[in-house]
């Protein structure tokens, strides 16, 4: 990953707002630095079993808000703890469907300081099939990992 991406995410964790309006800038930067075209974030509750939106970036809410940890693509990385890149959600019957005209969608897991448990995930869709190459991948991870902090630091 360029070494300017890590540096704008390291900014906006260090800014002193409220989470939500942090969760949200750093949805818009990751949205910004990939052109894609939706980023959401979410906390994810093993214990009490929903996945839930901190924020997103894009034409529209997230159909499903809050949903089980046993629902849609995020269901299995949070099972797996990896990440869950799928090229043509149409034929993936694990899909839940956020945009009607979403092609491709990556779920990427955010684990926990020791990496034993999954503590939120960074979802994002694209409008085209295959969207999501090894190099788009490595860079949605490499951001899970220099998130981590926010979802236990408790801003």
């Amino acid at each position: 990953m360029p070494h300017s991406k890590a540096l704008d995410l390291k900014s906006i964790l260090a800014k002193d707002v409220g989470r939500v309006a942090k969760a949200e800038r750093i949805a818009e930067a990751i949205r910004s630095k990939g052109s894609y075209r939706w980023v959401g974030l979410y906390d994810v509750d093993i214990q009490g079993g929903l996945v839930s939106n901190i924020a997103w970036s894009g034409p529209n809410a997230p159909a499903h808000p809050i949903f089980p940890i046993t629902k849609g693509l995020t269901a299995r990385a949070i099972a797996g703890r990896k990440t869950i890149n799928v090229g043509d959600v149409a034929n993936d019957l694990g899909y839940l469907t956020a945009l009607d005209d979403t092609r491709a969608e990556i779920i990427v897991p955010v684990l926990d300081i020791a990496g034993d448990r999954v503590i939120g995930t960074i979802d994002v869709e694209s409008e085209r099939l295959n969207a999501f190459d090894s190099t788009e991948q490595e860079f949605l991870e490499e951001c899970a990992r220099l998130l981590a902090g926010f979802w236990t630091s408790g801003d």
